[in-house]
């Protein structure tokens, strides 16, 4: 897995392209469902198997992500601008309507529709904030827009987490999800509590010389924290981003950061290595018009309410284009959501024919947004000059401003 992700990794580096469409097929080459169908001369079938190991490097690869993007979104900065990031993600919950609109349409049933619309709904927080970080955005006006988005979406999606499991799970009892939905709102909340009275707690965590306690220290609490919030049946990822804005109000956040960045981009290699493992493009055929209809729909609908985002953050054209782009990704929560149904079937609650055809839709959705959001990242600028030159009637520069 290593050998691989590494030797495609520098193959992008070659071409100068984004590495995360490279690790997820590689991924998906290397899996069960390419190379184990495929007899090699004296050796048989050799894949790499969907080890307990890579399933927990992928998990840590999202906690580490989540964490980072909480180092750079701390909580006052979160609460100065809590009018603009209310704003934006309320005009992004417009893609959750159109997701319900195509699952509908398709199935025929709210059960099926509210987890499409789930799935087409959230953005990726891993993939965005590594494409973020690759491509030298997070310090530019567009990251905030984008980040405060994730940051609503993340919340938005901890409660639909809770109702989904329950309806799914729990057979429809309203009394089920009420009780998984205080259970996730209390622990957000008890991580908000954290963040705003634990900065002291956290800086004298890490108050030491010695950098293997730095890391030690930071890690255990933050895996800590995201296994507990996935024991009570809340995103670890959202657990991650709270420990991370905990960690940012510090004085001592540049050296996390330069501490654990290998072990950042290490796991975040591994989730999306495993995205591709877990991927089966056999099951894209029956499901193949499903896809194609929700990329054609649901792409605009995100570079639409993405600008509009950027735009009641006060970006200019060129800025709120970049923010619409980059939140046409999705990834890990759709994935997240999909194994809802498939739990649900295991258990007899759901149909399992319907359960199998929702994931498949899921992991072709995500694995084709994914490229598709990272390739219109990295080759933004003829999208923002024709926005520019459209909305605002002027030819746009040919480089970026100097925030850049």
């Amino acid at each position: 897995m290593f050998a691989a992700i590494a030797g495609v990794g520098a193959l992008a580096n070659r071409l100068g392209q984004s590495v995360i469409p490279f690790y997820i097929v590689v991924g998906m080459v290397l899996s069960e469902y390419v190379l184990g169908r495929v007899a090699l001369p004296m050796l048989g079938t050799v894949f790499v198997p969907e080890s307990e190991f890579i399933t927990i490097g992928a998990e840590l690869g999202i906690v580490f992500l989540l964490f980072f993007l909480g180092l750079e979104f701390n909580l006052d900065r979160l609460l100065d601008r809590r009018t603009e990031i209310g704003t934006a993600g309320t005009i992004d919950l417009a893609n959750f309507g159109a997701g319900f609109v195509i699952g509908w349409l398709v199935f025929g049933a709210f059960l099926p529709a509210f987890l499409i619309a789930g799935i087409i709904y959230i953005s990726s927080s891993a993939v965005i904030t590594k494409s973020l970080i690759d491509l030298g955005w997070i310090a530019n006006d567009e990251s905030e827009p984008m980040l405060g988005t994730l940051v609503y979406e993340d919340l938005f999606i901890a409660v639909y987490l809770a109702v989904a499991s329950a309806i799914v799970l729990g057979g429809g009892s309203v009394a089920a999800a009420a009780f998984d939905i205080g259970i996730a709102l209390a622990f957000i909340l008890v991580l908000l509590l954290l963040v705003y009275f634990g900065t002291a707690a956290f800086a004298h965590l890490v108050e030491t010389d010695n950098h293997e306690s730095i890391v030690l220290r930071a890690v255990g609490v933050l895996v800590l924290i995201a296994g507990a919030a996935l024991s009570l049946g809340v995103s670890e990822a959202v657990a991650a981003f709270f420990v991370g804005m905990a960690f940012s109000s510090t004085e001592h956040v540049h050296q996390i950061e330069e501490l654990l960045e290998p072990l950042r981009d290490t796991f975040a290699a591994v989730f999306f290595f495993w995205i591709g493992l877990v991927t089966d493009p056999l099951l894209f055929g029956g499901v193949a018009a499903l896809i194609a209809l929700a990329v054609l729909v649901t792409t605009p609908t995100k570079l639409v309410t993405g600008f509009l985002g950027g735009r009641a953050f006060g970006l200019d054209t060129r800025r709120s284009t970049r923010v619409g782009l980059g939140m046409t990704t999705r990834g890990e929560f759709s994935l997240i959501i999909a194994t809802i149904a498939i739990t649900g079937a295991e258990a007899g609650a759901f149909d399992p024919e319907l359960a199998a055809t929702i994931n498949a839709f899921a992991v072709g959705y995500v694995l084709v947004m994914a490229i598709l959001g990272t390739t219109l990242m990295q080759y933004s600028e003829p999208f923002e000059r024709f926005a520019v030159s459209r909305l605002d009637g002027v030819a746009a520069p040919s480089e970026p401003e100097a925030a850049d």
